[in-house]
């Protein structure tokens, strides 16, 4: 049998750990490990047109399976490109292992050919990046990468030269047990006994909810329902908690609707669960504040805490929930109910007012079509900008929808490559790419990707010809929009002309049966509709210091949009608390 390289070495590691594909751009350096992986029948090498999509879809592919993913990038600027969505994955906590090649060892150092030193290039988008400088580091340092990735939820790089990925891999290597999954963490009873009698203590106390809430729905709704408390969520929250929520009271922040605002301001506690919200100027600073994380780094970094619980929030609530009193008052919980009924009606109209007459067409119409017509599985991988607007107000959750987007680090252009990954992990599972023109003309490239491996992404194109949400900055900031419009192609005519399904919609009444051809068809679909560029959105609780320049002005453009079918849930919620 002949004597394994450090590739195959590296390659077989990585199956072990559970990696089914490699997303990269093949090149000199690199060629050993892809080799290898042709070699490998447990892994296949995804070939995308821009590294910095292998990066993204090995992100969502780690967010939809919850393990690690992988991607690759040859020396110097191939794996340069990475860097934008190893961010991402990085900070959407993502396990992500990813190959940064290298030049040839001798010359590290002496400002050869493309020449970077990528062990340090990414060491701000990881929590280990090393080199590998001799055979004799293998596996060691694979499997300290993979542990950090798997155990810490984040990114971990690995730089390898390609001359030492072809020398002979040091013989009677040990193979270290890996790391796989998270263990649970519990908080301390000092902790737990603090929380009991903060929560007794308090008349009216609102739960607000981020990702951390994940396996959690269940925990969250039991403890609601004993302290009568309502419930808001951030946009990362919103698909873990607000299905079969009847103590729903919206999201806050920048694309907040609904009472979430008003009811953590108004509360005597509040209690953060699982989330790492970064806008801390719409979190109060009069009130009580507990926060439960299971990374203590998140842990009173966004607001000041009378109490801070290190734990998970599943295995939190299960010590807790017993041993707090049971609350017997509604009104707090009743009052913030209604505000939040009131908050979707009174917004609702600039959706439902001549909306499927409207041309060009309302972005609100089109996402709430979408989500209509979406199947009960579907994930939607969504771009920054408009897109999030629309996702987070219209696309209704359910347990088994999934939706991800660039929600920490706000990257331009996720949607497209986060679909790939996505749709590789289940071939006959709905994936629908909400992007923006903007998003998707920026790496459009990688549409034939999903050409080439036939893939059946559907492409949702919001084609309102501008970077909307840049365009809604400077109108905030008293400045005429400038560098914003797009002057694009006939996407259809595009998709069509890559070899895939392409339609484009420019009337209302078009809409529902171009996005039901367009999900029937087998293969990859682009559905490219026209948009009105001047639907913007505002959230409904904003003051000037909250954040430099996004929307404070009144002016006739900015619509506060519609929220869907969640104004007839907030009105079902309310129907069906008991009264007094």
């Amino acid at each position: 049998m002949a004597k394994q390289n450090v590739a195959e070495q590296f390659v077989d590691i990585l199956t072990r750990a559970g990696v089914k594909r490699l997303y990269g751009v093949v090149g000199d350096s690199l060629n050993p490990v892809v080799d290898a992986v042709r070699r490998n029948s447990a892994i296949d090498w995804i070939h995308v047109r821009h590294e910095e999509t292998a990066a993204f879809a090995a992100g969502a592919e780690a967010q939809i399976t919850g393990t690690l993913a992988a991607c690759a990038g040859s020396c110097g600027p191939g794996n340069l490109h990475l860097i934008n969505g190893l961010y991402d994955a990085h900070r959407s906590m993502a396990p992500v292992l990813a190959l940064a090649s290298h030049i040839p060892s001798s010359e590290i150092g002496l400002g050869y050919f493309q020449e970077t030193h990528p062990d340090r290039l990414f060491a701000e988008c990881s929590h280990y990046s090393e080199l590998i400088s001799s055979p004799k580091q293998m596996p060691r340092l694979l499997q300290t990468a993979i542990q950090n990735a798997v155990g810490r939820s984040g990114v971990s790089v690995v730089s390898l030269p390609g001359d030492i990925a072809a020398e002979p891999a040091p013989e009677k290597a040990a193979e270290t047990a890996l790391v796989t999954a998270r263990p649970t963490v519990r908080p301390g009873d000092a902790e737990i006994d603090r929380l009991v009698e903060m929560i007794d203590d308090a008349d009216r106390v609102t739960l607000f909810c981020g990702s951390g809430t994940a396996g959690a729905h269940a925990e969250v709704m039991e403890f609601a329902g004993k302290i009568k408390s309502p419930v808001g969520h951030a946009l990362r929250g919103k698909e873990w908690i607000q299905y079969d929520n009847p103590f729903d009271v919206g999201m806050s922040g920048l694309l907040g609707y609904g009472a979430a605002y008003e009811a953590t301001h108004e509360c005597d506690l509040l209690i953060l669960l699982g989330t790492d919200f970064p806008y801390n100027a719409f979190l109060p600073d009069d009130v009580k504040i507990a926060q439960v994380d299971v990374r203590p780094e998140h842990l009173g970094r966004r607001s000041r805490l009378d109490l801070a619980v290190w734990g998970d929030v599943r295995e939190t609530l299960r010590c807790l929930t017993p041993r707090v009193k049971e609350k017997k008052n509604r009104r707090f919980l009743e009052r913030m109910l209604k505000k939040h009924a009131d908050a979707l009606e009174g917004v609702v109209k600039a959706y439902t007012r001549k909306v499927d007459k409207h041309v060009p067409i309302h972005p609100e119409y089109v996402a709430s079509v979408l989500d209509e017509v979406a199947s009960d599985d579907a994930v939607f991988t969504v771009d920054t900008g408009m897109c999030n607007v629309w996702a987070a107000r219209y696309i209704s959750p359910n347990g088994r929808r999934r939706v991800i987007g660039s929600f920490s680090h706000g990257s331009m252009a996720n949607a497209l490559p986060m679909a790939i990954g996505a749709q590789f992990t289940d071939r006959g599972r709905q994936v629908v790419s909400m992007s923006g023109d903007g998003g998707f003309s920026m790496l459009m490239g990688d549409f034939l990707t999903l050409v080439q491996y036939d893939l059946p992404v559907k492409v949702v194109l919001f084609n309102n010809s501008s970077l909307g949400m840049v365009e809604l900055e400077m109108l905030v900031a008293g400045l005429p929009s400038y560098g914003t419009t797009n002057k694009n192609p006939d996407f259809a005519a595009v998709a069509r002309a890559c070899g895939a399904y392409g339609v484009r919609v420019e009337k209302p009444k078009d809409l529902p049966g171009a996005l039901k051809d367009a999900f029937k068809h087998k293969g990859p679909a682009l559905v490219d509709v026209v948009t009105d560029p001047n639907a913007l959105s505002i959230p409904p609780k904003i003051k000037a210091e909250m954040v430099t320049g996004f929307a404070l002005s009144a002016s006739k453009m900015v619509l506060d949009g519609g929220v869907g079918r969640m104004v007839q849930m907030a009105r079902s919620n309310l129907r069906n608390m008991p009264r007094l």
